[in-house]
């Protein structure tokens, strides 16, 4: 990173303790060095200046883009320096200008917005937290930055104060300005440093780089994470993303580029994001590579019926127009908002739109998303959730984005494979975009084997298949056809559902059928006997023909990553009610959360017995090697919990060490066979309000298979 650091003069606060380095760490820091940045440093400045990640990141660079100890020490207190020295917080503004004013000149960190004097026929400045206005600019930083005049940027600025003659006249003066961002990029070094790094090394390395643990997400999780990226390696993306509050949906718009926008729903007008009819002056489109509407959501919101026609030209065409002069853009748009409703209650009684304004709620302007992202399948976020390992510097990562909207990589699935069902034209550039951004993320060369490639189109298919089943239920004029596709060179056809669609059958539309107890909607087993992923779960069609419910039956449910509404209720209540003696074989009853599992599988149990029964329920496990104390001492614990209840729980350590599978088995003649054994939830939010805490059903799914087998 090419930059010019500002001086560091005074003291700082307390650096953060160095932390020890992953493999991956290392790695990053190998292939990419001076371009990365510990995470956890961002976040332990961001509590003292509420400036953009890409601000802090950009300095950290500069200082702290190495794996030494000492160096990252002294240059985080350098950085710390800085900010106590040139940031401007709003409540020392008044400080700031006198030390400007006694000293002639002083540095300052702030947001710059600029606007064009007409009767003066120049620029003047405002500083967003300094408080200044009217300060002149020079035409020539405006011509090398012309975000100032949208929205602003922010800046490292040279101001100084000189008392002047003329009482009009601003005494306040800009001598430079450098926006914070990197100079440059060598993108053919950034793509030999790629291939360096496996798939689900560099998914980690982005979602890292995002400021995530990738240790706690699931495969399908990161890519709804990274999904968020396509707006800005995508010209012209449209995403919408509905979800629950407090999952981060518009922080990677508001702190990832500099090259993104974050703006109210409700603040945007036709002149500020397209052009002004009065004066000719573009819009925000005209100068951003990605716009968000955040909290588009709410049926209260005020929305302005020729700005929605406007976008819809938009989005469809990348033109608008100015009385007669059309205009094009390239920037992408992104809704977010929150929903308050349930997944299966829109399913059953309306639609996922139901929350946008209403003049939203429009076939034509919602046939115009490309993408729409689930967002109640993303975790609220948590300390947990966050990295304190290596990631890029944002700026730069926003940078390799940016080079890569000049890629297209819409076509390449198509070296193997073919979509064989009639889709619209908009629902093939919908789900097209969204691989193409997803290849330009993941595999920037655009070289991925067929099943990388199958597992993206499967992906983007799905997103853009949730646009259009959701507007078939606004609007019936529109013709319902499938997603499918198949390996070029031939094979079996590929049918492609929403989760939701699998999960929920009965309310899906024309695939429905009746409850079934054993949740046969996920049975199917890929290719070769082999456990299908998430992406071939989704792919299996529903049978049309209703299936009437028969009891505890043979077959095989995979629990899809990333969703709710299951349970052990729903997964082994049929299979285990009637049972006098049940035995559970898991070697991994050792963490408290596992011994928690057992306890709300026993509870479960305790509720199916009658009055005035009883069933003995036994533990095969194997001893922690390292806490073995404490895992028997939870184990014990319960045993005594249950004691004269009516389930008798026992448990045992067993000492083989071929001991892996995990399984329940019944006095009736069931055997269940569990890949994960019961840590099949992710972890959650824990506390007397919590609710995933206190029902199954409300928690985020890791992913399962389940066979039931009759002996």
């Amino acid at each position: 990173m090419s930059s010019e650091p500002i001086p560091a003069e005074e003291s700082g606060p307390r650096v953060t303790p160095i932390r020890p380095q992953s493999a991956l760490d290392r790695k990053i820091l190998q292939h990419f060095p001076g371009l990365v940045v510990r995470k956890d440093l961002t976040n332990g400045l961001k509590q003292n200046a509420v400036v953009p990640t890409y601000v802090l990141e950009y300095l950290l660079g500069q200082h702290c883009a190495t794996d030494d100890s000492e160096v990252i020490r002294t240059g985080l207190e350098s950085v710390q320096r800085i900010l106590a020295k040139h940031y401007v917080h709003r409540n020392q503004a008044e400080l700031v200008k006198s030390t400007i004013k006694e000293k002639g000149r002083h540095k300052v960190i702030d947001k710059l917005t600029v606007e064009l004097n007409d009767k003066g026929g120049y620029y003047e400045a405002e500083f967003a937290n300094l408080g200044l206005k009217r300060v002149p600019v020079a035409d020539d930083f405006v011509r090398r930055y012309p975000k100032l005049l949208v929205g602003g940027i922010w800046c490292i600025t040279d101001v100084m104060y000189e008392v002047v003659e003329d009482r009009k006249a601003s005494p306040w003066q800009i001598d430079s300005l450098k926006p914070i961002q990197v100079a440059s990029i060598d993108f053919e070094e950034f793509l030999k440093a790629r291939g360096e790094f496996t798939t689900e090394e560099w998914i980690d390395v982005l979602m890292q780089s995002m400021g995530f643990n990738p240790e706690m997400f699931g495969r399908r999780a990161k890519l709804l994470t990274l999904m968020r990226l396509i707006p800005y390696c995508e010209r012209n993306y449209n995403l919408l993303e509905l979800g629950p509050k407090g999952t981060g949906k518009s922080h990677v718009y508001a702190e990832f580029s500099p090259h993104g926008m974050l703006i109210s729903g409700s603040e945007v007008t036709t002149p500020k994001l397209f052009v002004s009819n009065a004066s000719g002056k573009i819009g925000l489109v005209g100068y951003w590579d990605c716009i968000c509407f955040d909290e588009f959501a709410g049926k209260d919101k005020k929305v302005d019926k020729a700005l929605v026609d406007i976008m819809k030209n938009y989005m469809a065409n990348r033109t608008f127009s100015r009385g007669i002069e059309q205009l094009t853009a390239e920037a992408s748009m992104v809704f977010m908002g929150n929903t308050q409703r349930s997944v299966p209650y829109m399913l059953k009684h309306s639609h996922f739109f139901e929350a946008l304004p209403d003049k939203y709620i429009d076939s034509a302007f919602l046939d115009r998303i490309h993408a729409f992202n689930p967002g109640w399948e993303v975790a609220p976020i948590r300390h947990e959730l966050f990295t304190s390992g290596y990631g890029f510097v944002v700026d730069y990562i926003a940078e390799v984005l940016k080079r890569l909207r000049m890629e297209d990589f819409a076509g390449t699935y198509k070296k193997h494979f073919e979509v064989t069902s009639e889709v619209s034209t908009r629902d093939q550039i919908g789900f097209e975009k969204t691989f193409s951004g997803l290849m330009k993320i993941i595999y920037p060369d655009g070289n991925a084997t067929a099943t990388e490639t199958q597992e993206l189109l499967t992906f983007a298919m799905e997103n853009r298949r949730r646009v259009r089943e959701h507007i078939l239920r606004i609007d019936d004029t529109f013709k319902r056809h499938d997603f499918v596709f198949r390996p070029s060179a031939g094979g079996v056809a590929i049918t492609v559902l929403t989760p939701e669609e699998v999960q929920y059958p009965t309310f899906s539309g024309p695939r429905a059928k009746a409850p079934d107890l054993v949740s046969a909607e996920f049975e199917g087993v890929g290719a070769g006997g082999a456990a299908p992923s998430h992406s071939e779960a989704a792919a299996v069609e529903a049978p049309k023909v209703p299936i009437v419910p028969l009891g505890p039956r043979p077959g095989h449910v995979v629990v899809p990553e990333n969703t709710k509404g299951w349970s052990y209720r729903r997964l082994f209540a049929v299979h285990l009610a009637g049972a006098r003696k049940i035995t559970i074989r898991d070697p991994y009853v050792r963490l408290f959360f596992q011994a928690r599992n057992v306890m709300e599988l026993l509870q479960m149990i305790h509720e199916l017995v009658p009055e005035g029964d009883e069933v003995e329920v036994h533990l095969i496990t194997q001893m922690d090697p390292e806490n073995g104390l404490r895992q028997e001492e939870n184990l014990t614990a319960m045993m005594n919990s249950f004691a004269g209840s009516r389930v008798a729980f026992s448990f045992e350590f067993d000492p083989s060490t071929n001991f892996h599978a995990r399984s329940i088995t019944t006095d009736t003649g069931w055997r269940i066979m569990i890949d994960r054994g019961l840590d099949i939830f992710q972890r959650f939010e824990t506390g007397p309000f919590s609710l995933e805490q206190a029902l199954q059903e409300a928690r985020l799914t890791r992913g399962a298979e389940i066979s039931y087998l009759r002996s």
